[in-house]
């Protein structure tokens, strides 16, 4: 049951409905807050919201849901169940890589079939696969409790047990040479690396912590919810509401209203709120450019911010198709020939390769109504820069966008423009203006060693009293999974700031590791 309004003493704001403000909002309404939610755009998700149209429905962009354990705790800390609010199918095969240099895997989560399929393009390295998911399996309960508390100074990197962890995290490795260590064949490499992409990030330079992520696919598994990701945004937002918190959707938080260096609430175009905390769940970067005067930021300055690395970003196609894919996989990833070079074209030379890495998923395979009968949906994204003098975008999305039909035949797509009957292009350009991502960097902070943990933007904003944050710009970081572990960071900061109760939350690192959910 939720608190009556008469004892929510303590107002909290929250600007953006994104997985980690709902997140947020649903532990704050728990807790006895009176919360509001307040988001620009007139449906709840953000970045994890629906593209719907004539029947067709796609996710904007997250479409792997993984290690759902994270949120599953949350569902139930507030007396729910994730499963029975957002019913879910487990993949198997999770996904099929296709490799420009040849050669392809079906990946699955049954590691016998898995070995088999790696077998296929190196032997010796089908030896190795269990190894390497042990191996993870320990570093992942080892750095558990790092992910799941607030790191607010420096001082935080100094407990033993983070520092017994060096030699496990080896943070002067990138994830490609860690895998080095398991696996000769590149390919095979890549199959256990090219989840750095969910950063934003290449695996030539993001930290070997990170080989974790694949192993989470393999542990917990890659999972469809029943309408989409967006479908857990909307269960989320509806669960908040049933539990107290209000939404206010269509406006736009235009000033975070201050009392010197205190916030002290929002004003939005239609109307101002006050309150005793607000939580930014806005993009980061653009939110303080933007909400926030400048000469209130002593750390995280429009100058400072200006010069922070940034992740890559996607050129998204939402194509609704007369009739249907079924021989394509659900979730299939083609990687260029010249992948590297496709990376550096990304990352460092800032331009358009030809020969470009993809992923397409085609959920109607698994869910039919996603589509109009007879019809379904591809979902076609490639990693680009972000928004970089280099690339006018006017100019080249067109061009850019017939390459990538042309692309999908590279993993067996073909006659794809005669059979197009709804269309949507997001380039970095559009998620710049339309959803106020800065530079169209569609994965926030890039995750370097400069720009995590304390480093990165803290759950109590260091800069401001009374402003938490939560989502992909703050710690844990990005990724649906730790961005919905940031709002149970931040509520127990906040909560605690407020004087009130933390300790239904849990303890970080408490001995409660998530298992495998039961498959729908």
């Amino acid at each position: 049951m939720s608190t009556p309004a008469a004892r929510r003493t303590h107002k909290v704001l929250v600007i953006g409905a994104g997985p980690g403000g709902l997140a947020a909002a649903m532990l704050l309404a728990k807790a006895g807050l009176d919360v509001r939610v307040i988001e620009r755009l007139p449906r709840v998700g953000g970045r994890c919201s629906a593209v719907e149209h004539a029947g067709f429905r796609f996710d904007l962009g997250p479409t792997f849901f993984l290690y759902p354990g994270i949120l599953e705790r949350i569902f139930r800390l507030v007396g729910r169940d994730l499963h029975t609010e957002v019913p879910m199918v487990k993949l198997d095969p999770q996904y099929r890589l296709v490799f420009g240099s040849g050669g392809e895997l079906l990946c699955t989560p049954d590691m016998d079939r898995m070995e088999e399929q790696v077998a296929r393009l190196n032997p010796a390295d089908a030896r190795n696969v269990r190894r390497f998911i042990a191996d993870n399996r320990v570093k992942m309960e080892r750095f558990r409790p790092a992910l799941e508390r607030p790191f607010l100074g420096w001082r935080d990197l100094l407990s033993w047990e983070l520092v017994k962890m060096l030699p496990l995290l080896r943070p002067w490795a990138v994830i490609d040479t860690e895998l080095a260590r398991y696996f000769a064949d590149e390919r095979v490499r890549l199959a256990f690396t090219f989840q750095s992409k969910y950063l934003g990030m290449s695996p030539f330079n993001c930290p070997s912590l990170f080989s974790i992520l694949s192993f989470l696919e393999y542990e917990f598994g890659v999972w469809h919810p029943l309408g989409g990701c967006s479908a857990v945004s909307e269960g989320m937002a509806r669960v908040a509401e049933e539990l107290g918190a209000r939404f206010s959707l269509g406006e736009e938080v235009t000033e975070v209203l201050f009392d010197g260096r205190r916030a002290v609430g929002v004003r939005t175009d239609r109307a101002e709120y006050r309150a005793d905390a607000v939580v930014i769940n806005a993009d980061f970067a653009t939110a303080m450019t933007r909400l926030v005067p400048d000469r209130l930021r002593r750390r995280w300055t429009d100058a400072r911010i200006g010069r922070k690395k940034f992740s890559c970003s996607t050129f998204m196609l939402y194509l609704g198709i007369e009739g249907r894919y079924d021989d394509l996989a659900h979730h299939t990833i083609y990687t260029a020939r010249d992948y590297t070079g496709n990376l550096a074209d990304i990352e460092h030379r800032h331009r358009l390769t030809d020969d470009t890495s993809f992923y397409v998923q085609n959920a109607c395979v698994t869910d039919p109504s996603l589509a109009p009968p007879g019809m379904s949906t591809l979902y076609v994204l490639a990693p680009v820069t972000h928004s970089h003098p280099n690339v006018d975008w006017k100019k080249e999305a067109p061009g850019f966008r017939s390459r990538l039909l042309r692309q999908l035949a590279k993993v067996g797509v073909t006659g794809v423009e005669r059979r197009v009957r709804f269309e949507k292009v997001v380039t970095p350009d559009d998620w710049e203006a339309g959803y106020e991502v800065y530079r169209g960097a569609t994965f926030n902070l890039s995750h370097t060693l400069t720009q995590m943990l304390h480093l990165r933007p803290r759950n109590r904003f260091e800069d401001l009293d009374g402003v938490y944050l939560v989502g992909g710009g703050t710690h844990p970081g990005s990724g649906l999974p730790v961005i919905y572990e940031s709002a149970r960071i931040t509520s127990r900061l906040l909560l605690a700031d407020l004087g009130r109760d933390t300790g239904w939350l849990g303890t970080p690192g408490a001995k409660e590791s998530p298992v495998p959910a039961a498959v729908c």
